[in-house]
């Protein structure tokens, strides 16, 4: 068990934790979710020991072992093998099959083990410092990001071994769909401090939700109530025969805690502006071949078109040719052979990783935006920089002491900045955090236009993808259909075993049929159509209840005002009782309601699961 109590942290005048604290228990597998810059790195860093609290302490057992991985290692053995073989346990450095199943999850070939490590790309030398540190058996990993270096197949990979890792865990990304599948609780940093519940974060984000609705009508209910006792305060204050219930009436207010007005975070708000195109077809690629090498073709003979409204992701393992495909397609590269053929009144947008050397050092913020278009005026460069998080003097930052994630803000910023009907986007969730994720997802759904996307995120793929490009083995090719269906019908060639089974030497079980788990797909949704119809009923019926009992409170309101008009004493007495009575009822209800729909939400997001694994397992893992 780790303990952090009442820990505070600030950066200069960024407050990022105030007395906050949470414990992480025996088994535990922590999803650490909050906003960019609000402190989930940091956290980490405390606890490894990398950075210290201004105040608090975090209390870690004796010979308890932690494990993270670090972003620009430093090795000391000749072989990738080698390497990954010096973070196994004294007892165990001759068990070099452990280490080769989990290289070869994380995506080495035969090959790239016989490597030095030096000679690794730098997403490959963090990827073997992930298998050093997941082979070395630590009590605590902690993981930040770790999906950001690696390709879809090895995300798939690392969620079947984190799902049976028997350790405590700390998981950071943005990557919704990867943490819940892996996560047994959901910690947020909200409000400078910690909440941990066991589930999701549908689960976590609902409660919080509901919570700060309870709060702030709670807060207007306190604003209400205080203005109608200082009113009849000062109405009856000189009426002695009212003297001691205006007494009472005083010294309630004087000790009632005054709810304060939330502070509202500020979101990511994407709105990409569409330019009207009446074409049918915006692009079409014919015969694409491209390789940096002779003999050596990243794709060959790819041809494809693009509709107006076509949805289309790219997928894949890295460094097989995605990003040289959008690149070709945005005209940056020209390829051995084919053509891509754009519509005379198409229009694109490309947004790339690599693109942040595009950017100016010397413009600021709003220059770069105002130069995106010409059509761009001062105002609407104001607005586009406040929707991507540059309100007020962060604007007018210069791009040279921007960070690589606000430099990649600057670049979609650009892009929304100019009316186009096609967008050509590489990775455009890296940098974001889950809010803004999931943010951009709906605005890609929204978009009015035809979208081709590079993506290793799996929820962003079953939400977008109509049609796929699949770079698979030694080549590239059109999948007509979702992603969903192409893990069904077609799946990954060299789709890695259970990591469980892969650790002990075994074969993988083989897949249910088709019929068997249309079948228990069935069975699943009626049960769970049984269990969450009882319980949403019960929400609404609560729900209903709030709803006329603050209507009645309303109307007792009415009621002692008139009494008060009237100067009825005896009447607002009794009317009194009622108000407090009703109130007292309406927080009831709402603590009721709250454990409702929390039991709801728990149940609904355990189905979900359920129904994501068994269509994993049909689709083979």
């Amino acid at each position: 068990m780790i303990i952090v109590e009442n820990i505070s942290k600030s950066f200069g005048a960024q407050e990022l934790f105030r007395d906050a604290g949470f414990r992480l228990n025996a088994g535990e597998r922590v999803g650490l979710v909050g906003r960019n810059g609000h402190g989930k790195t940091t956290l980490l860093r405390m606890i490894i020991g990398e950075e210290q609290a201004d105040s608090g302490t975090i209390t870690i057992p004796k010979n308890y072992t932690l494990g993270h991985v670090i972003q620009e290692p430093r090795f000391g053995a000749d072989t990738v093998l080698e390497e990954g073989c010096r973070g196994l346990p004294a007892g165990q450095r001759e068990d070099h099959w452990m280490v080769e199943k989990i290289l070869d999850g994380l995506g080495f070939s035969a090959d790239d083990m016989r490597k030095r490590p030096e000679q690794l790309s730098g997403g490959f030398q963090v990827r073997l410092n992930l298998a050093t540190v997941l082979v070395r058996g630590v009590n605590l990993l902690l993981l930040d990001e770790p999906n950001n270096y690696l390709d879809i197949t090895s995300i798939r990979w690392l969620t079947r071994y984190l799902k049976s890792w028997k350790g405590e865990l700390i998981l950071i990304t943005h990557d919704r769909g990867f943490m819940d599948n892996v996560a047994t609780h959901t910690m947020g940093i909200y409000r400078k401090t910690f909440r941990k519940i066991r589930g999701d974060t549908e689960k976590l984000y609902s409660q919080l939700a509901q919570e700060e609705e309870i709060h702030e009508k709670t807060r207007l209910n306190d604003e209400k109530e205080r203005k109608k006792t200082e009113q009849f305060i000062r109405r009856f204050r000189a009426k002695a025969r009212l003297a001691g219930l205006v007494q009472s009436r005083i010294k309630a207010l004087e000790k009632r805690l005054k709810p304060e007005r939330l502070e509202r975070a500020a979101d990511l708000d994407f709105s990409f502006s569409s330019r009207p195109c009446s074409a049918r077809q915006l692009m079409h690629a014919e015969g694409l071949t491209f390789g940096y090498e002779a003999g050596n073709l990243l794709f060959a003979d790819l041809s494809f078109s693009v509709g107006a409204r076509d949805r289309i992701c790219v997928i894949g393992k890295n460094g097989k040719g995605k990003t040289t495909l959008m690149k070709t397609l945005a005209g940056l590269l020209r390829p051995l052979a084919g053509e891509v053929a754009l519509h005379p009144a198409a229009r694109a947008g490309y947004y790339g990783q690599a693109n942040v050397d595009s950017l100016a050092g010397d413009r600021t913020v709003l220059e770069e935006i105002l130069a995106a278009d010409p059509a761009v005026d001062n105002q609407k460069a104001r607005d586009i920089a406040g929707m991507m998080l540059f309100g007020g003097d962060d604007a007018l930052k210069r791009i040279r002491v921007l960070s690589g994630g606000e430099k990649s803000r600057v670049l979609l910023a650009r892009v929304i900045a100019t009316p186009v009907n096609l967008l050509l986007l590489d990775e455009p969730t890296n940098h974001l955090d889950m809010e803004a994720c999931d943010a951009l997802l709906e605005a890609l759904g929204e978009f009015d236009g035809a979208l081709v996307v590079i993506t290793h995120n799996e929820m962003l793929l079953d939400g977008l993808a109509e049609r796929l490009i699949v770079f698979q083995g030694q080549s590239a090719g059109l999948f007509e259909g979702g992603y969903r269906e192409f893990l069904e019908t077609r799946g990954w060639d060299d789709e890695k075993p259970d990591p469980v089974e892969a650790a002990q030497g075994g074969a993988r079980a083989g897949k249910p049929d088709r019929r068997e788990s249309r079948r228990l797909r069935a069975a699943l949704v009626n049960e769970r159509a049984r269990v969450l119809k009882p319980l949403q009923g019960r929400v609404e019926d609560l729900e209903s209840l709030i709803v006329a009992a603050e209507s009645e409170l309303g109307d007792l309101h009415a009621s002692i005002d008139e009494a008060s008009r009237s100067g009825d004493g005896p009447r607002i007495a009794a009317l009194s009782k009622r108000i407090h009575a009703g109130e007292k009822r309406i927080e009831t209800l709402f603590a009721q309601l709250e454990t409702a729909h929390g039991e709801f939400e728990e149940h609904r997001a355990a189905f979900e699961r359920r129904l994501v694994n068994l269509d994993a397992d049909a689709g083979g893992g």
